[in-house]
């Protein structure tokens, strides 16, 4: 085999490619990042305990039809798995559950017969493997989905319902995968069936997706309109979502690998996976997998893991952009996502509509219920830097030594006048091109810092909407162990706005963040985006005080 790396025999590579293996080949579990959970190979946290499962299954007993959704890669599979091996079970023995998968069915596209081919196919791999029912996979396989498209489905769902005496339940994944007449076809094909069940159709049908049905907008060619899926499929009894595990779901979690190697977490590391996630499934594992599995640590089990872990695991996901992250900041271009996250960016006031804002909670990047807000600091770190991954790599990687001091502390002054002249000379053309134009001047900066200081440091940011600031949070080792904290705040003042009202404002809540976060030092930069204000004007240093709190202003 050429082109793979040598292990030298005695490396630390060749030592840890052995614990690795030895690891694997012992069956030993892991935290999982890629589809479903299965318990024998993974920690997890058990699927159905994350479902209200008495309201599940009354729901089911009471023959309804009803909706699952969660943003991506937070367990909705595995949770359907689970209630179908439950429902197929003794304990609830009365049913046959079938579960399928219908994002095969997406590239058919607006090909109704096509699409229910697919399904069909699903149907069939389902009832012969999981219910043993080859009667029923026979007829799927022979079914004809061109000559009746819009009622093969139907025809063969009554056909099956009619097979056994056992009601069936059919557990329907990724339904909002398919699109157009395709969809508007399987969902109309579902309510015609509805007043056949429970002996001639299934007596209930979950649809599960990452958005609610009620928030489809589905663009049917055949019929030169856009259709709800409320009115495709009205037949809805009750939407549930799965939601992020919890803090002691998360603490358990890790817990489960302490109790297999010994290798315990820190308090302070626990409580960081918490606070950097807030649950989110998919960052939650990723982190440990990272942290216990991916790197040095899983050669040194009696070393707990620490804090500083779970930041560096952090920014090695961020880096490699998994396919997870990729997926949520690809949907950036859109223009209703934009409109949502923009002004969150930018502290500035949102123009969004109610379906602009379901769709983007849908989605997992902002959090349900008020006030609006990223949804976990993971994501509030990467949607600015995927805004500007151009423009942080045009920022050229300086020498440390002008920006930290003999005694190896952080200057900011000297990094802010940097970053001024940084910005005079590059905004205007920088924020011309960027799609979220709004928020460009406080991108502009946090590209800036993250390009200068993520090499020994860390940057925290909060977002406020309708404030018209951004609080970044910069934090240093100070040498002896522990850390200075030091608190940007920004303002961005445009036509119609005063300068020094937003400076005293600024003032105000640069002191509070900083009481908030214990940081050392305070700076304020005022961009005033205000027509044909002269750079000489714009620029300026200015030591203030607020009410004993000193706080550097910038003009920008």
């Amino acid at each position: 085999m050429t082109g793979l790396p040598r292990l030298e025999p005695g490396s630390t590579r060749h030592r840890l490619a052995r614990t690795v293996a030895s690891v694997q080949l012992a069956g030993m579990r892991d935290f999982n990042t890629a589809g479903p959970v299965r318990p024998e190979d993974h920690y997890c946290v058990p699927p159905l305990d994350r479902l209200d499962l008495d309201d599940v299954l009354s729901l089911v007993r009471g023959k309804r039809y009803f909706v699952m959704h969660a943003p991506r890669q937070t367990g909705k599979t595995s949770a359907l798995l689970a209630l179908r091996d439950l429902l197929n079970s003794g304990d609830e023995g009365e049913y046959r559950c079938a579960y399928i998968n219908v994002e095969s069915a997406q590239t058919a596209r607006e090909d109704v017969g096509q699409a229910m081919g697919a399904i069909a196919s699903q149907i069939g791999r389902e009832a012969r493997y999981t219910l043993g029912d080859e009667a029923t996979a026979q007829t799927a396989d022979r079914l004809d989905t061109t000559s009746r498209p819009h009622a093969a489905l139907g025809t063969l769902l009554e056909a099956w319902a009619r097979a056994a005496s056992p009601p069936l339940v059919l557990l329907i994944d990724e339904i909002d995968a398919m699109v157009g007449d395709s969809l508007v076809s399987a969902l109309r094909q579902l309510r015609t069936g509805y007043v056949l069940r429970p002996a001639g159709f299934p007596q209930s049908v979950v649809l599960c997706g990452v958005r609610d049905v009620r928030d489809y907008r589905i663009r049917a060619s055949s019929e030169k309109e856009v259709i709800t899926g409320g009115s495709a499929f009205n037949i809805k009894a009750k939407s549930l979502r799965l939601g992020d595990f919890s803090r002691s779901q998360v603490a358990d979690l890790l817990g489960q690998h302490t109790a297999a190697t010994g290798q315990a977490f820190a308090p302070e590391a626990v409580d960081a996976v918490w606070d950097q996630t807030r649950g989110q499934p998919w960052l939650v594992n990723a982190l440990a997998q990272e942290m216990c599995f991916s790197s040095g640590a899983v050669r040194e089990r009696s070393r707990a893991i620490a804090e500083s872990d779970v930041f560096e695991a952090r920014e090695e996901l961020i880096l490699r952009r998994e396919t997870h992250l990729d997926q949520l900041t690809d949907k950036l271009r859109e223009p209703r996502v934009r409109r949502v996250i923009e002004p969150l960016l930018s502290g500035g006031d949102g123009t969004y509509s109610d379906l602009d804002f379901e769709y983007v909670r849908d989605l997992g990047l902002v959090a349900p219920g008020a006030p609006l807000r990223i949804a976990n600091p993971i994501y509030g770190e990467v949607l600015p830097r995927v805004l500007t991954w151009v423009l942080e790599h045009d920022v050229p990687e300086p020498p440390p030594a002008w920006y930290v001091d003999t005694a190896g502390d952080l200057d900011l002054d000297k990094l802010l006048a940097a970053f001024q002249d940084f910005f005079r000379q590059n905004s205007e053309h920088w924020i011309e091109r960027a799609r979220y134009t709004e928020a460009g001047p406080q991108l502009v900066l946090q590209a800036f810092l993250h390009r200068v200081v993520n090499g020994r440091g860390r940057i925290g940011r909060e977002y406020a909407l309708g404030s018209r600031r951004v609080d970044l949070l910069i934090i240093w080792p100070d040498g002896t162990g522990g850390e200075k904290r030091f608190v940007i705040e920004c303002k961005l003042v445009k036509e119609g706005r005063s300068v020094e009202r937003a400076t005293e404002q600024g003032l105000e809540q640069t002191a509070a963040y900083m009481d908030i976060s214990g940081a050392t030092s305070g700076h304020l930069i005022v961009f005033d985006m205000r027509e044909g204000r002269s750079w000489a004007d714009r620029v300026y240093r200015e030591p203030r005080d607020w009410r004993g709190t000193p706080v550097t202003v910038w003009g920008a």
